[in-house]
């Protein structure tokens, strides 16, 4: 069924010979990359999810239940496919889906949502089984993907210039000690630095304050599906475009941006299941996430591709622990000042950034025109049907080098 799964014994990393042992993956540089892409992962999106239960009424209780399921299920995920194929593949949730619901709540009862979200991890699962996906991703011009990566991922970059312009000192000072350390000092990694700087600074200075959220400590309380064609069409439809079109895509060109080989049809089975377990539990989608993806398979989890997967295993740690413990967790790690948040993330994608341009962009390379467009799309706050950019940038990218011949008829 799944053509690129591995046999599943001796999952451990240590557990055949040649095979890197915890010691060697669990080092300072996967260490604070996970970290990195943790609390990116906890602070904006986590907030993103609490905006849309409230447009949605929904009690704290359904909150809590919303954050736990895609949480712990995103971390159980990194866990699984870090283990399970020795790459940096990270588990979360598609942040454009939630940003979607908190229109696509409002008058619609909670239970046609969570049906609406049940169907979507059942679509996502049936298209993985299919090998459908793993065969169009390997279809798609590498130059058209890259470039839509460079697309999707420059804020990032761009998001770390406006934390300097809002923050010139904290934000300032963490891009230049990554610099120097980047120069001077390799044996310790550039971004962990960059981060306890850019948080010793905000400390001293009072930026870090606890955030008015209102999402206490309570049991999670779950809410029984019920199903209906207009959630089907209103949330089922872009979910499951968003997370293959937006989230597994960006994921599977990043690791081959890094010179991966990923198992496109497992990751898409896997987050169908994941997907259809956080609909039980009250939450959207549990799934292959583009971002910590990228960040854990940059250069900044190490120089050896072989180990960065241990920088997924400390993002799926985390990512579960936040999900126990989200009714109190939330006001904390909001707390920290976003534009730190942004500029360390930053720092931490300059490697994918570049690997991917390098890539989309060669010189004499196919489909350039097409590649162009793709970019031009991603960066872009097209939205059409629902479904964010980067599945239309890809689109859009085909469709040009097709028209121009570029890719053969």
């Amino acid at each position: 069924m799944l053509n690129d799964m591995t046999p599943l014994a001796n999952d451990l990393p240590d557990a055949k010979p040649g095979k890197p042992a915890l010691r060697q993956i669990l080092n300072s540089k996967t260490i604070s990359v996970g970290l990195v892409a943790a609390v990116f992962g906890c602070t904006g999106p986590a907030l993103v999810v609490i905006k849309a239960a409230e447009a949605g009424q929904l009690s704290a209780g359904q909150t809590v239940a919303w954050l736990f399921s895609i949480y712990v299920l995103g971390g159980l995920l990194s866990l699984f496919l870090a283990l399970r194929y020795r790459q940096p593949i990270c588990g979360a949730y598609t942040i454009p889906g939630a940003a979607i619901l908190a229109t696509s709540l409002v008058g619609m009862n909670f239970s046609d949502a969570v049906g609406a979200f049940i169907m979507s991890g059942l679509l996502v699962l049936l298209l993985g089984v299919s090998g459908l996906i793993g065969r169009l991703m390997r279809w798609l011009p590498m130059p058209i993907v890259m470039a839509m990566i460079v697309g999707a991922m420059i804020r990032f970059a761009t998001g770390a210039v406006d934390s300097i312009a809002a923050m010139p000192l904290i934000a300032g000072s963490a891009a230049l000690s990554f610099f120097l350390v980047t120069r001077f000092v390799k044996s310790v990694p550039p971004v962990m630095v960059a981060g306890i700087v850019g948080f010793g600074l905000a400390l001293a200075m009072g930026q870090i304050q606890p955030a008015d959220v209102d999402v206490v400590f309570v049991m999670p309380a779950f809410t029984a599906p019920t199903f209906s064609l207009d959630a089907f069409l209103a949330i089922t439809i872009p979910l499951t475009a968003l997370v293959i079109g937006a989230e597994n895509a960006q994921a599977a060109g990043v690791l081959m941006a890094e010179g991966y080989n990923p198992p496109i049809n497992a990751m898409t089975v896997v987050s169908g299941v994941g997907g259809m377990l956080a609909g039980l539990l009250g939450g959207h989608n549990a799934n292959i996430a583009g971002p910590m993806t990228a960040i854990c398979s940059s250069e900044q989890a190490g120089e050896d591709p072989q180990h960065r997967y241990g920088a997924a295993l400390v993002n799926g740690v985390l990512f579960g622990l936040f999900g126990l413990f989200a009714g109190l967790a939330v006001p904390f790690i909001l707390a920290l000042p976003k534009a730190l948040i942004m500029i360390v993330a930053g720092l931490a994608m300059i490697g994918v950034l570049l690997s991917a341009l390098q890539q989309a962009f060669q010189k004499g390379g196919a489909c350039q025109i097409g590649a162009f467009v793709a970019l031009a799309v991603a960066m872009s706050n097209f939205s059409l049907m629902g479904i964010s950019a980067p599945f239309w940038a890809l689109v859009c990218g085909v469709l040009v080098s097709w028209l121009l011949g570029e890719i053969e008829r």
